[in-house]
């Protein structure tokens, strides 16, 4: 057991849509022109902003989630992660206190903040408000004592007057310290999609990302930024290894990796690598044919946006339904997962071919978010497990399967509160 030293800080929000990530990305890219080596950190099942915070920071982002994870996985994998940097930013979702269930704080970022030890700096959409600010802190700082607000920043603030007359009343009334504001800015907005952010892969420039830089360094106090983390004080460590090890024989894993395939949990990956697996992606957008492998990993993302590639595609599809025929191993989740299924009927009604392992096809619906924490439970053996075997994982899209003919279903699924999702 050693004691160490990981300055760290949480950026979450009054509620989702005060601009958490606008902050958090301005606040990564201006510690980087710093000099600063920093490990950056997302709560909850998000894909997009690790994408971006990856492309500002140049390191790895991690997901770290109280209900999916739990305390123990969460410091393991924070601490692996942090090793070498100079400061951990933890981008929060949703409100501080939202989470799981509105009577306590399970797998909200209040509750991540618990568990890293960490100070959490607010931020708050000041562009409507003055001395109702100090409430709102006020508020946030006293609900739970053992979580440390120590920090506020405002967001869509237009004028150094209307920040201040915000400052003066938040430090009059709490002991919180305002640590400066971002103004209001198109070009700093990140586009928004069905799923939520464009992927930082699709910007293609690093403009938006000096942009935010500049900003943070015009009107954000990130010296005293710094001191904060650097508040946080040592914790005592427990490392501990979450890697099965692996039986000396690698199985090399073909990982779908373009545009259309693109989210991943990065220690997913590295967990598989830890259990022999040797990673060799390919593309199912533009390879021709799977490379030597002995099982795929479709990863969830965008199909419905490439439809017309994909089925255009014919000698990979053909190539993925032998290695089907053949009895190789395939887990795809989500995006996968459609593009194994006969079509994809995209937004606007179009169909289009696909893999056609099973007899189904997707539908997209505008209307149809699916959202929310599942426990998944092996009915019978499958490649997850045996009968019995249980994970936790998390919906999130916008499609729907619909059968096509006898489908064999080997899991069942049930919610945060343990309500059968079928």
């Amino acid at each position: 057991m050693s004691m160490m030293d990981y300055s760290r800080l949480v950026i979450a929000g009054t509620a989702s849509g005060v601009g958490k990530t606008t902050a958090t990305l301005a606040i990564l890219a201006a510690l980087r022109e710093r000099g600063r080596q920093v490990q950056p950190f997302k709560a909850g099942p998000d894909f997009i902003d690790p994408s971006h915070h990856r492309a500002v920071t140049g390191r790895q982002s991690r997901n770290l989630d109280g209900w999916m994870l739990g305390k123990d996985l969460n410091r393991s994998l924070f601490a692996h992660a942090a090793t070498g940097a100079d400061i951990s930013i933890i981008e929060g979702m949703m409100g501080l206190f939202d989470g799981s269930s509105p009577v306590n704080d399970i797998g909200s970022t209040a509750e991540l903040a618990k568990q890293l030890e960490a100070p959490v700096i607010l931020v708050i959409d000041g562009s409507a408000m003055a001395r109702s600010a100090a409430a709102m802190v006020s508020g946030y700082a006293h609900f739970d004592p053992a979580v440390r607000v120590v920090g506020v920043l405002f967001n869509r603030v237009g004028s150094d007057g209307h920040y201040r007359l915000l400052k003066a009343a938040v430090e009059q009334e709490t002991d919180v310290a305002a640590l400066g504001y971002l103004r209001p800015d198109a070009a700093l907005t990140i586009p928004d999609r069905h799923l939520g952010l464009v992927l930082a892969t699709e910007q293609g420039d690093d403009q938006l990302y000096h942009r935010l830089a500049k900003a943070a360094l015009d009107t954000v106090d990130l010296d005293a930024i710094e001191a904060l983390a650097h508040s946080s004080g040592t914790w005592s460590e427990f490392v501990s290894s979450t890697a099965s090890k692996s039986s000396g024989r690698t199985i090399r894993m073909g990982v779908a990796q373009d545009q259309a395939f693109c989210f991943y949990y990065q220690d997913n990956l590295e967990l598989l690598e830890a259990a022999g697996a040797e990673m060799v992606t390919f593309s199912p957008l533009n390879d021709q044919f799977l490379p030597n492998v002995e099982m795929l990993y479709l990863g969830g993302g965008y199909p419905e946006l490439y439809c017309d590639i994909l089925a255009k595609n014919t000698t990979m599809r053909a190539a993925i339904s032998r290695f089907a025929d053949r009895g190789g191993v395939i887990y795809a989740e989500c995006g996968g997962l459609m593009y194994l299924t006969e079509s994809v009927r995209d937004f606007g009604g179009c169909s289009h071919d696909m893999v056609g392992i099973f007899p189904a096809e997707t539908v997209m619906r505008k209307s149809g978010l699916t959202l929310g924490y599942r426990t998944v439970e092996c009915s019978r053996g499958c490649v997850i497990g045996d009968a019995g075997a249980t994970a936790r994982g998390h919906e999130f899209h916008y499609s729907e399967l619909v059968p096509k003919g006898p489908l064999e279903y080997a899991c069942t699924l049930s919610d945060a509160e343990g309500l059968s999702q079928g």
